[in-house]
């Protein structure tokens, strides 16, 4: 990592600490592009990070095509299938953590989507045995045990493993993986386990931050 990522990254830290630290952890009205998202405790607010932003940005007609079925795999607050919501026929979508599967429900009717939407609490595919045109995830980047359910957003041991093992078998054919990443995670290794499955990956969108890259990558078999 070069010296203007570390300052700006140190910056960032403070900044958390100085003024976003009280959003954290705690019951927060959040706005996603003029869109309001209720965050429960013990859920990831998207509003901290770039990246679930920079994601739903990325969104369009050619990524969710009009009338197509979309997975939003670790769907938090919602944001995802909130936002898939403007083009998908349906969406479902599933999170492990309970308070997770709680907050998305409540964004989903405030957003007027629950005729669109379907929430369900979910280890990854355990209550999932559709097949989609469209997947979507976010997953845990770093390696190690969850110390919470808040946790599992950013650590995990075998998540993207199982998750890479068992997409082929949710995804209709020519339907595709939406994977969002950033330069902080192991991007290399983590495109390798999906290669291995037979998937191929193109750059749907990208953006240079001064502390990192995000990346989405489009997969397909």
């Amino acid at each position: 990592m070069n010296l203007k990522r570390i300052i700006w990254r140190q910056w960032l830290k403070l900044r958390f600490h100085l003024f976003q630290k009280h959003r954290f952890n705690r019951l927060t009205l959040e706005y996603v592009e003029k869109r309001p998202f209720l965050i429960l405790p013990e859920v990831f607010n998207p509003t901290l990070f770039l990246t679930s932003d920079f994601m739903v940005q990325a969104f369009n007609e050619q990524l969710i095509p009009p009338e197509s079925s979309v997975l939003d795999m670790g769907t938090g607050s919602g944001i995802g299938a909130v936002f898939a919501a403007q083009w998908a026929k349906c969406v479902v979508a599933v999170d492990v953590n309970p308070e997770a599967v709680r907050c998305a429900r409540i964004n989903v009717l405030l957003n007027e989507v629950d005729s669109t939407v379907d929430v369900r609490e979910s280890d990854l595919f355990s209550a999932v045995s559709e097949q989609f045109d469209v997947i979507l995830f976010n997953p845990p980047y770093f390696p190690g045990k969850p110390t919470s359910m808040l946790d599992r957003a950013f650590h995990a041991d075998d998540v993207i493993e199982r998750f890479a093992a068992e997409l082929s078998d949710h995804l209709v054919e020519n339907g595709r993986l939406l994977l969002l990443l950033s330069s902080d995670a192991p991007e290399d290794d983590i495109l390798a386990l999906f290669h291995d499955q037979g998937f191929s990956n193109d750059i749907a969108a990208q953006q240079n931050l001064k502390c990192e890259t995000i990346t989405l990558f489009q997969l397909a078999q």
